[in-house]
């Protein structure tokens, strides 16, 4: 649960950065960035595997290129859910997911790094849920 709140703040935050960057993306206020961030994880999990799927041929013919395009769609639909935010022009279509994608990226290793979602030294986990990596962690 920490896991996906973690993941949905930090596309909330990588938003943000989008409408500073990208001419086009536009979010009104960080709740619309957060409500953005799950319409977002939505869109990509339910819609974007069906529009890759009918895509393929031409995505194929395009050596991948036409992802983008699917991207920005995605992106865009998105945007249609969520007052607050919205995606106007080429641009912002193409380039928005592209700059969210670095922007998340970033993030996710900065608060990785930093051990933000890890497990406090000392605190007492159940084996079953624990993973093997947390085990060598507590122990070393």
């Amino acid at each position: 649960m920490l896991g996906f709140f973690l993941t949905t703040l930090i596309t909330a935050l990588g938003l943000l950065v989008v409408d500073i960057i990208v001419p086009g993306v536009t979010i009104a206020t960080f709740p619309a960035a957060l409500i953005a961030a799950l319409s977002i994880g939505l869109v990509n999990g339910f819609v974007k595997p069906i529009l890759s799927i009918l895509s393929l041929p031409i995505t194929f013919l395009t050596l991948g290129v036409f992802s983008l395009v699917v991207n920005g769609v995605c992106f865009w639909l998105a945007s249609l859910f969520v007052p607050g935010f919205s995606v106007h022009g080429i641009v912002a279509l193409i380039l928005g997911p592209v700059v969210l994608s670095f922007a998340s990226t970033f993030l996710n290793k900065y608060f990785a790094e930093k051990g933000v979602g890890q497990p406090i030294a000392g605190a007492q986990t159940s084996p079953s849920l624990s993973s093997e990596h947390d085990q060598v962690q507590k122990v070393g």
